[in-house]
């Protein structure tokens, strides 16, 4: 099992939807830097999330950054360029981010990214949530994604549970 490094969308999201419990048992640990907990704990942050953060699970470590965030990472917020530098600094993890300029800056630094569809699909993969409501849920929130990545998805799924 992987380490992974999390930002704070799918965190938020996660923990909106009541699936934030897979992420230990998808990942050997869970790591976040400490702008995304400042980013998780803000007053504008829905007050379930508010409240998680405010008393983290033990599977959730806070990792302060070895070295400063890149110049060329500054025009992202600092959740995202935190655990952009946080992943670098851990080698072999993975980043579980949703942000497309983010993944962008990721990706060129050579880091293997995941986002919350893909840890909600790995999830379902293994029979341990279902899919289809998970994402129900994640419409009903402020979360974006194109609803015909969802759709395939769930068609995927669809057909993994029939074998």
């Amino acid at each position: 099992m992987h380490e992974i490094v999390a930002d704070t969308a799918p965190l938020n999201y996660l923990v909106l939807i009541e699936a934030v419990g897979i992420l230990p048992r998808l990942f050997a640990s869970v790591l976040i830097p400490p702008a995304v907990k400042k980013e998780l704990s803000h007053g504008n942050a829905p007050a379930a999330v508010s409240t998680w953060i405010s008393n983290p699970p033990s599977w959730l470590k806070v990792v302060n950054l070895k070295t400063s965030v890149a110049a060329v990472l500054s025009y992202l917020d600092g959740g995202e360029a935190e655990a952009i530098t946080l992943a670098l600094e851990q080698p072999g993890t993975l980043l579980l981010m949703d942000d497309r300029h983010g993944t962008v800056e990721a990706r060129k630094r050579g880091l293997e990214v995941v986002g919350t569809l893909a840890v909600l699909d790995r999830a379902a993969a293994r029979g341990w949530i279902d899919l289809q409501e998970m994402f129900r849920r994640l419409r009903a929130s402020t979360f974006r994604s194109p609803l015909r990545l969802m759709a395939r998805m769930l068609e995927e799924d669809a057909l993994r549970n029939r074998r």
